[in-house]
């Protein structure tokens, strides 16, 4: 459920106020147990975000960035997520940050519980992974299941794809949602109707208990 939304006017002004608030939330995290986990989409929306929060001051040395979802590519892909986030998240004072990428690691599966998660959203409706046409889109999307990390393959989605399942997400306790521009909000609107989740994905999310925080700009 959106629980919060952040309306703003611009890029900048968005990227500076997501960047704070992530980073005051890993803080709390770190104060609280010694350490935190934050999970990140890929694609070109969060890269003015990732600039902004790679200078927070912060103890980054005890803060593990992993990813929400990634296509199954080497790093040497423009189409990697990974090499998105080392280059415009994992520099500059985040440089300190562990990093955990989902392809070709084993040990994926295992991430540490996420402190923080920034989803993005698709104009097919689609977050994370969770495709419209997925084939395991029941299962990622279905509360209650066992698996933390699935493979999905999609019409929409080209590569094969990794992803955390709905309840690795939502035990975050809450979601930001960032999404830019006109059409995205007009995406949203229709998602927040009445469908199938299957047919706009993002309503899994959306219809969950865990509180979402919605960041916009036109």
């Amino acid at each position: 459920m959106i629980e919060a939304e952040r309306i703003f006017e611009a890029r900048e002004p968005l990227a500076e106020t997501l960047a704070r608030d992530v980073a005051d939330e890993l803080l709390r995290a770190i104060e609280a147990k010694g350490k935190a986990t934050l999970a990140v989409s890929g694609g070109s929306t969060p890269k003015l975000f990732f600039e902004k929060l790679s200078e927070a001051e912060l103890p980054w040395q005890r803060v593990t960035v992993t990813l929400v979802d990634e296509r199954q590519v080497p790093e040497t892909s423009e189409r990697s997520n990974a090499r998105l986030v080392r280059a415009h998240l994992l520099k500059n004072r985040a440089a300190a940050a562990s990093f955990v990428p989902l392809f070709d690691n084993a040990d994926a599966a295992k991430a540490a519980a996420f402190d923080v998660v920034v989803l993005g959203m698709g104009n097919d409706g689609h977050t994370a992974s969770f495709f419209p046409g997925g084939d395991h889109l029941a299962e990622a999307i279905d509360s209650d299941t066992p698996k933390r990390l699935i493979e999905m393959r999609a019409p929409g989605a080209g590569e094969p794809r990794l992803t955390f399942t709905l309840p690795v997400l939502e035990a975050a306790g809450r979601l930001k949602l960032h999404i830019e521009g006109a059409d995205k909000k007009l995406v949203l609107a229709k998602a927040l109707a009445d469908g199938p989740e299957e047919d706009m994905p993002v309503r899994a999310v959306l219809r969950s208990p865990t509180p979402v925080t919605l960041y916009w700009c036109p």
